[in-house]
């Protein structure tokens, strides 16, 4: 009870200091600007916005959640594209609500895959190889937001441009060696013996048996190479496809609030956005994300501090705020359709859903 008791004030904390973030932007951006702007001046900018410019908003969003279930079904083969919608609706809902929320997100989206036949195991390869999927686009997209900065002249300094073709050849250098990892069985056949290593250390009569952890890598190791070499493209097309799409809403929200700064910056922005999005302090990095967006409009690329406050707050709503009522939505849904099973799921799949 104790336990459940922090959690919830844990909880209630990081909601409130995103919800403070968000409410104090203003100040926060004249600290790290010097910019002035106040709150009569951004819903100012959101009074602006034309229905035709929300509504192309909307269809992107919906377009970058459609593509995403690319990843999720060749993550999952067997599961469709309507249940990967309704699966990660409900996952971002849960860990936008709440810090760390990705383990309690995992958990409902594995309760959902439970009541349409999939297994633990199934499970256990497609949460490995969606994140796997993930953290790579993760560090390739600041590498091509520096890249862009860089090509399009934006930095003239010498040392900040050694700098930045610097990280971003290093970035890029780490995701092709984690790839490489991926498909090497003697890396994999390391990891299992330094897990052996840390079991001993517990108590024997809870420990698994000498080299039981090293078999159960491997074994997870070949499934989800066996994945990823048949899936790979439909994957990145997924992850590119979905990443774009949330690029263009970023668009959207600079041209609709007039802060627009050029394609360049644009990415860069939007990789930046992506990135604080990491930040554990707030739920899915909520406030922190919209402080770093506008903070770099305003500082770096010199738009006025109104527009780029409002815009920071804008592609927050479409990348964080509306996907808590959505993910409500399909977990209604799934309530009302609970228990049906997948009739294309592979026999194979099933079947090793059942070991152990």
């Amino acid at each position: 009870m104790k336990s459940r008791w922090a959690r919830v004030a844990l909880s209630a904390m990081s909601f409130s200091l995103a919800v403070a973030l968000v409410v104090y932007l203003p100040q926060i951006l004249h600290v790290f600007t010097g910019a002035t702007v106040h709150w009569h001046e951004i819903i100012a900018e959101f009074r602006r916005l034309d229905p035709p410019m929300i509504a192309l908003m909307a269809v992107l969003w919906l377009a970058s959640l459609w593509a995403y279930t690319f990843v999720m079904t060749g993550s999952l083969p067997g599961l469709t594209h309507t249940q990967a919608l309704m699966m990660n609706a409900a996952g971002s809902a849960i860990s936008n609500l709440l810090p760390f929320g990705g383990a309690a997100g995992v958990a409902v989206t594995f309760g959902m895959a439970r009541s349409w036949g999939f297994g633990a195991g199934a499970f256990a390869v497609y949460t490995l190889v969606s994140g796997i999927w993930n953290s790579l686009f993760r560090f390739i997209l600041p590498a091509v937001g520096i890249v862009c900065l860089l090509v399009a002249g934006k930095t003239t300094d010498p040392a900040v441009v050694t700098a930045g073709w610097t990280g971003a050849i290093s970035l890029l250098v780490l995701v092709a060696a984690v790839a490489a990892a991926l498909y090497s069985t003697r890396a994999a056949g390391l990891l299992g013996r330094w897990l052996d290593a840390l079991l001993r250390l517990l108590p024997r009569r809870i420990r698994p048996a000498d080299g039981a952890a090293s078999a159960r890598l491997a074994r997870l190791r070949r499934d989800t190479a066996e994945i990823i070499h048949k899936n790979w493209a439909e994957l990145s097309a997924g992850m590119i496809g979905f990443l774009g799409l949330q690029c263009l809403i970023m668009w959207c929200c600079l041209a609709a609030t007039g802060t627009y700064p050029g394609l360049a910056e644009t990415i860069a922005v939007f990789a930046l956005s992506r990135v604080l999005t990491t930040a554990l302090v707030t739920p899915s990095g909520a406030g922190i994300m919209e402080s770093g967006v506008a903070a770099l409009l305003v500082g770096a690329f010199g738009q006025p501090a109104s527009g780029a406050t409002a815009a920071a707050i804008l592609f927050g709503f479409w990348t964080y705020t509306i996907e808590i009522p959505w993910g409500g939505l399909a977990l209604g849904g799934w309530a009302l359709l609970r228990g049906r099973r997948p009739g294309n799921a592979s026999p194979a799949l099933s079947e090793h859903a059942r070991l152990p």
